[in-house]
């Protein structure tokens, strides 16, 4: 084999590589109707568009909540959900990610409570969004505790964790959550019954996920109820 065909080898290769890196980053979880009828807010939350993702600005000023998305699901397909949230005067930071990567951007939260002067801040994410807030959380005193929904950490956390998950999430891997465990020595657990993986959201059926037996909408009021009840008991 001469060196010319070696060259042309390794060209179409990197172009291989190239065109599925391409493919993967833009296959993603499109925000659903639901979450899009929230994106110019309701009568007491408004959106404001900044430099990370999106600021849902309720009645409150006290409390924040920092939210990183799943993987490969579209940031604002959690409108609904954090939109409950601000409405009981937490507000909520909402991260776009790089390529609905939020391993991209671990350290998002940084430059959110730079720019902010919050008392009280907790940080959250949904499935690996979870897992990378987790490994930021023990990097600052700034956050006064870690939410995680249909996810788990892979190092000690030091803070207060709120976990929870559904009974029919089929995505979560519960041999590695119930692991992880051991990790989290001040842990609250809030298991739903009937919900899954993919409502937390609204971005429609994901891949190897179970049928939930409850309405998107029921799944969010519990998780958001179980998240207020979380964070008063911790002020």
């Amino acid at each position: 084999m001469n060196r010319k065909t070696i060259l042309a080898i390794i060209a179409l290769i990197i172009l291989g590589i190239l065109a599925y890196g391409i493919y993967y980053v833009n296959d993603y979880y499109h925000a659903g109707d639901t979450a899009k009828n929230y994106m110019n807010g309701t009568s007491t939350v408004n959106v404001i568009k900044t430099g990370s993702g999106m600021l849902l600005d309720g009645p409150g000023n006290d409390t924040a909540l920092i939210f990183y998305p799943g993987a490969k699901v579209e940031y604002t397909s959690y409108l609904p959900l954090l939109t409950r949230l601000a409405e009981e005067n937490i507000d909520c930071f909402l991260v776009e990610m790089p390529f609905n990567l939020a391993i991209l951007n671990q350290n998002a939260a940084d430059d959110i409570m730079k720019s902010n002067t919050y008392n009280h801040y907790y940080i959250s994410g949904h499935s690996l969004g979870g897992t990378m807030a987790s490994s930021y959380v023990n990097s600052t005193n700034r956050t006064d505790a870690l939410i995680l929904l249909e996810s788990y950490p892979t190092g000690t956390i030091q803070k207060p964790v709120l976990s929870i998950y559904g009974t029919e999430d089929k995505v979560l891997n519960m041999e590695k959550y119930n692991e992880s465990k051991s990790l989290m020595n001040n842990l609250t657990e809030i298991i739903i019954r009937g919900a899954n993986h993919a409502q937390v959201g609204d971005y429609g059926n994901q891949s190897g996920d179970g049928i939930a037996k409850i309405t998107p909408e029921k799944q969010q009021t519990l998780t958001s109820d179980a998240i207020i009840d979380f964070i008063k008991k911790s002020q």
